[in-house]
């Protein structure tokens, strides 16, 4: 019996390589996502696709399979050099890249291609290194790609597939000129294999699609539910200075096992952190000045059930697929309604089920109606009842090291003062 969130179509009927199905038996995936579906036939029939579904619908296999597949059955074109990459996959954050890579990595498994990831904040010489050697599938962030790019690390003129992932991200980012940037240095879209992704296909989206890529059809699944169906959504209207007491009393009632706290500001993720610290909660930031291998050590650890509670902003929305997070709080109501969508993502993902809840406040209120139009339903508001606010202790102290005069905070997420725990978060 399929689970729910897949269909009646098996890989097995759709002529992929022996190698891949292999990979995929190994890891008991026998049937497709809609989105899987839908884009596969497309994109190995060599047409382009630009897809929109939400996240957590398996996407990422389903280019994958479709770059696999095409290298395989593909033989190289004449005077590739070693220096060449045949494929490039581009994702707007580092977390997703790495993330991509890792899924590669196991439907790679049988297959023999080489990968290839780069991105931005660690090992820059060891990735330039790695670029040496010929490489099938190159993934990476635009700045790292374009920076080894200037420099002739490898060249884009023997890609024959490209995928842009989470493209509206791209434009949020303000990425989208160092996207046309690669585009126009690959072969002519007729002479590749095009594939966009993204939340939502929006005017400026569909443009982009049409103005890099080769008259590609439309993927849209589900595009009257934004949200994933699983998630359980809930919001409580309440007053600024109560927001700690009733995050605090929740967290109680319900003993989430694998929460993400999403803020608008790394201010509040270190109040919010210090608050949980001080109550008990094991916790940690993640915020744009956290180093890349924190953060990597971060999601291990969340990720292993060590860590409970991650307190986020929106650099965490995007690209961080951990499976089976229970809860996503918005303990700020995101200023940007699509941001909504992505945070409550982060749960419920690959059918599974998962709860999201919304603090409106006086500060953040008025996000309220532009998240509730995007979204096409009334987020369900919840009585706030007495019990339900928790008398907050002391919060932990975020330890401040002086330096000619500016502060810098330090914050554990691992108990009171001890600013030496290796799962650490630090405000720089």
């Amino acid at each position: 019996m399929n689970a729910p969130h897949t269909t009646d179509v098996e890989f097995s009927q759709l002529g992929l390589d022996e190698r891949l199905l292999k990979s995929l038996d190994e890891h008991s995936l026998t049937h497709c996502t809609p989105v899987q579906a839908e884009c596969l036939p497309i994109a190995l029939a060599g047409k382009d696709v630009a897809g929109q579904a939400q996240t957590g619908t398996g996407k990422t296999a389903a280019f994958l399979l479709a770059i696999m597949q095409h290298l395989l059955k593909t033989p190289e074109r004449p005077g590739r050099k070693q220096q060449q990459p045949r494929a490039i996959i581009i994702s707007p954050t580092r977390e997703l890249a790495i993330q991509i890579h890792k899924d590669a990595i196991m439907l790679n498994s049988h297959a023999g291609l080489s990968l290839g990831l780069v991105y931005g904040g660690v090992d820059y010489e060891k990735q330039r290194n790695s670029l040496n050697e010929k490489i099938d599938i190159l993934i990476g962030t635009p700045g790292r790609l374009i920076d080894y790019h200037k420099q002739n690390v490898y060249s884009l003129k023997g890609i024959e597939i490209v995928v842009l992932d989470e493209a509206d991200r791209m434009f949020d980012l303000g990425f989208i000129a160092d996207i046309r940037y690669m585009f126009r240095r690959m072969p002519k879209p007729e002479n590749r294999l095009n594939m966009l992704f993204s939340a939502t296909l929006s005017h400026r989206v569909i443009e982009l699609a049409y103005e890099h890529m080769n008259s590609p059809e439309k993927v849209i699944i589900n595009p009257d539910q934004v949200t994933a169906e699983n998630v359980k959504q809930t919001m409580y209207h309440v007053a600024n200075d109560e927001k700690i007491s009733l995050l605090l009393g929740l967290m109680k009632r319900i003993d989430p096992k694998r929460s993400i706290v999403f803020v608008n500001t790394k201010r509040a993720a270190e109040r919010v952190w210090s608050y949980l610290e001080g109550n008990g909660y094991h916790s940690a930031v993640l915020s744009g000045d956290v180093p890349q291998n924190k953060r990597q050590r971060l999601f291990k650890e969340f990720s292993e059930g060590r860590l409970p509670v991650l307190v986020a902003t929106d650099l965490a929305a995007r690209g961080l697929h951990v499976p089976e997070v229970s809860h996503v709080f918005n303990y700020d109501l995101p200023q940007n309604a699509e941001d909504y969508v992505h945070r409550i993502g982060r749960t419920a993902r690959a059918g599974a089920s998962g709860d999201a809840v919304s603090f409106a406040c006086e500060e953040y209120v008025y996000s309220l109606m532009e998240i509730e139009e995007f979204i096409g339903h009334k987020l369900p508001a919840s009585e706030i009842v007495a019990d339900m606010l928790v008398e907050p202790k002391p919060p932990v102290k975020i330890e401040r090291k002086r330096s000619g005069g500016s502060g810098r905070g330090r914050h554990s997420g691992g108990g009171r003062n001890r600013s030496n725990n290796r799962s650490s978060s630090r405000r720089r």
